[in-house]
């Protein structure tokens, strides 16, 4: 067990690693899986991501911009991810290898907006999540995202203008 580890279980006055991860996993976990699309590569996002997060615990200083700090770790992990040789080989398609019977069914947030959503280029799901699933300011978004609140806007009007297109709303697709 390293150093690390063995001070994050011996102190939980709150403002502890673990007190932090317990209390905003869920909402991580939702960033998570709207960058990366997917809930199993969601978690494992977050867990890379929190294993990163966790030797620089100590210098955050302003616990009220961890969710910032965590949440762009996360964003840079996936692109880290799909930088990868091995992904630009990866080739998704209309049919699954396997079927899911009615007992594994996936969870109610399979609707259809949530597959729009998934078809957006990857900076524009950013943005939009950011700004209409978590309710994030402009300048709070440009912070998790690290650019400009010029570039949020940009992507966050292009992605609604697509999704827009996608739904099959052409009169309001701006």
């Amino acid at each position: 067990m390293s150093e690390h580890l063995r001070v994050v279980a011996a102190t939980d006055d709150g403002s502890s690693f673990a007190s932090y991860v317990a209390a905003r996993r869920p909402a991580l976990l939702r960033w998570a899986r709207m960058v990366a699309g997917d809930p199993h590569t969601a978690e494992d996002l977050l867990q890379a991501s929190l294993v990163r997060v966790l030797p620089h615990w100590e210098a955050i200083r302003d616990l009220a911009a961890a969710d910032a700090y965590v949440r762009r770790t996360i964003t840079r992990q996936h692109v880290s991810w799909q930088r990868q040789p091995w992904r630009r080989d990866e080739r998704p398609t209309d049919t699954l290898p396997e079927r899911i019977g009615p007992d594994t069914a996936v969870p109610e947030v399979e609707d259809e907006l949530w597959g729009l959503v998934l078809d957006l280029p990857a900076q524009q799901r950013a943005a939009v999540a950011l700004r209409f699933y978590e309710g994030l300011s402009v300048a709070e978004t440009a912070v998790v995202l690290g650019c400009s609140p010029g570039t949020v806007k940009s992507n966050t009007s292009r992605g609604l203008a697509a999704l827009r297109r996608l739904a099959g709303a052409p009169a309001l697709a701006g």
